[in-house]
C-alpha cells in the first residue's frame, strides 16, 4: 500500500480528538512509507452538499439536461469516487455526534454510493465495485459505547463500506473523552499504541 486517502469529519478543528488521532496516524504512515503519498480531505472545510431532489437527479439519472448546481454536484461525486479508486488505504476519522456519524460524513457517503459505479444490482443482491481497499476507522466518543446498543456508528460504517465493496475494515476506538483529563489521555494513548502496532 503506498497511497492513503484521509477523511476528516470533525467540526472542532484544533480541539478535535479525532483529528489528533488521524494526524498521529499520518505522521506514523509517512515515517513507515517513505515513498508513499497521502491525500487529506477535510469534509468540514470542503463540504459536500446535502443530497436533495435536484442533486439526486443529477447523480442517479441519465440523459437529462443538468443545471449548473447539478453539474457541480456530479463533478464532485466523480472526483470523490476517483479518489476512492486511486488510493489503497482509506482512513476515516469519525467522532460520534448524537450516537452517529457527523452530517458532513453522511453527505460524503450519499455522494459516493452510486448504482453502476460504486455498486451494482445482481440477481443475488447488490455487489460492491470498490475492490482491493483497506479501511481504518479512527473513531472518538465522549462516553463509552463500544459493543453496546448505543453504538450506531460502527455497524453503519461497516454497512456502507461493505455495500460499495470495502470489506477489510479495522476500527480503532478512543472513548470516554468527556470523562476527565485522565480518561482522555489514557484513551488517546491506547489508540496511539494500537496505531503503532497495526500492519499496513
Amino acid at each position: 500500500m503506498d497511497k492513503a486517502l484521509i477523511l476528516k469529519s470533525s467540526i472542532l478543528e484544533k480541539h478535535s480528538q479525532s483529528n489528533k488521532m488521524v494526524d498521529y496516524f499520518i505522521k506514523k504512515w509517512l515515517n513507515n512509507h517513505l515513498d508513499s503519498s497521502v491525500t487529506v480531505r477535510d469534509l468540514t472545510k470542503n463540504t459536500v452538499p446535502v443530497l436533495d431532489n435536484e442533486l439526486m437527479n443529477a447523480l442517479f439519472s441519465n440523459n437529462i439536461e443538468l443545471t449548473e448546481r447539478q453539474k457541480e454536484a456530479l463533478d464532485l461525486s466523480n472526483t470523490l469516487i476517483t479518489e476512492l479508486n486511486t488510493h489503497d488505504l482509506i482512513v476515516i476519522a469519525v467522532p460520534m455526534y448524537n450516537f452517529n456519524v457527523p452530517t458532513q460524513l453522511k453527505n460524503y457517503f450519499d455522494f459516493i454510493i452510486r448504482a453502476g459505479i460504486t455498486f451494482r444490482y445482481t440477481e443475488s443482491g447488490p455487489q460492491g465495485l470498490i475492490k482491493g481497499k483497506k479501511a481504518i476507522i479512527l473513531t472518538t466518543r465522549g462516553g463509552i459505547h463500544k459493543d453496546s446498543s448505543s453504538d450506531l456508528l460502527t455497524p453503519y460504517i461497516k454497512l456502507i463500506l461493505n455495500f460499495i465493496g470495502i470489506i477489510d475494515i479495522e476500527f480503532i476506538f478512543a472513548e470516554g473523552l468527556s470523562l476527565g483529563d485522565n480518561s482522555t489521555n489514557q484513551s488517546q494513548e491506547n489508540a496511539r499504541n494500537i496505531i503503532d502496532q497495526i500492519s499496513i
